[in-house]
């Protein structure tokens, strides 16, 4: 059995179609947003508190303020916060997430106005594109997405997809993961790292690390507000990284922009 992928490159959306033997298989298609794509994290300013539905409004440069609720900060907002905080303030010097101290969890009770204050700035990533009047849905609970591993600074825990089914797998993936990773940077091992060397796991993981330290960079030379702090792979690698494997005889692309994205 043969199989293909092919990559139909629009003005408005991406189409990638699984072909066995030469029949259709899978489908998926995804509308662009270039601008504004799930995954794009910016250094937003909180714009409105809206205390009766425990959430905020956030500037990101859209031209509809984003929408924050208090419950999408994610347990580790303290110790983010305070880590963008000391960055901002230390023009000279990064301080690794490694040598920084966790706080305690946000409280899952709390209020938005107990927690965040109109013209703070605040580090969200894009979870829902705008649509319509409506802008962008937000999190703080930051994460970084491989084809094999999802990075998630602050947070030690790893945890390994449940549709591995082998206990011994996972249980294999969950110490090798643990003893690999760097300090304060949890891991979701996602479903198809089943079977994966250690090689390919460490390397994967080294990138995404490195999508977080030059993420903040861009955080401590951040001089107006909103920023664009770290962009998600194009809607087409994305869903490339979903879907291959390495079984695939040829990948056709109509784009060549796209095109050399996903070659490198």
């Amino acid at each position: 059995m043969t199989s293909e992928l092919v990559v139909d490159v629009q003005p408005k959306e991406v189409s990638i179609a699984l072909l066995e033997d030469k029949s259709l298989v899978e489908l998926q298609s995804e509308g662009r947003n270039i601008s504004f794509s799930v995954g794009n994290m910016y250094l937003g300013r909180i714009k409105k508190l809206m205390p009766g539905l425990n959430a905020c409004f956030v500037d990101v440069g859209y031209e509809k303020d984003a929408f924050l609720h208090y419950l999408d900060l994610g347990p580790q907002f303290n110790s983010l916060e305070k880590f963008v905080k000391q960055t901002l303030s230390d023009k000279k010097k990064l301080t690794s997430i490694s040598k920084a101290t966790l706080l305690p969890d946000l409280d899952k009770d709390g209020t938005v106005s107990n927690t965040l204050k109109v013209g703070q700035e605040v580090l969200v990533q894009i979870v829902k594109e705008p649509i319509s009047t409506k802008g962008p849905r937000l999190t703080s609970e930051i994460s970084f997405a491989g084809r094999y591993l999802v990075l998630i600074p602050f947070n030690d825990k790893v945890s390994v997809s449940q549709k591995i089914k082998s206990s011994e797998e996972r249980a294999r993936l969950k110490q090798l993961l643990m003893s690999i990773k760097p300090k304060n940077f949890g891991v979701i091992v996602r479903t198809v790292a089943e079977g994966k060397r250690v090689a390919e796991l460490d390397g994967e993981l080294k990138v995404l690390v490195k999508h977080w330290e030059d993420a903040m960079v861009k955080v401590q030379k951040a001089t107006k507000y909103p920023t664009l702090i770290y962009e998600e792979t194009s809607r087409a690698v994305g869903l490339l990284r979903d879907l291959f494997n390495p079984s695939f005889e040829n990948i056709h692309v109509n784009d060549e922009a796209v095109y050399n994205e996903i070659k490198d």
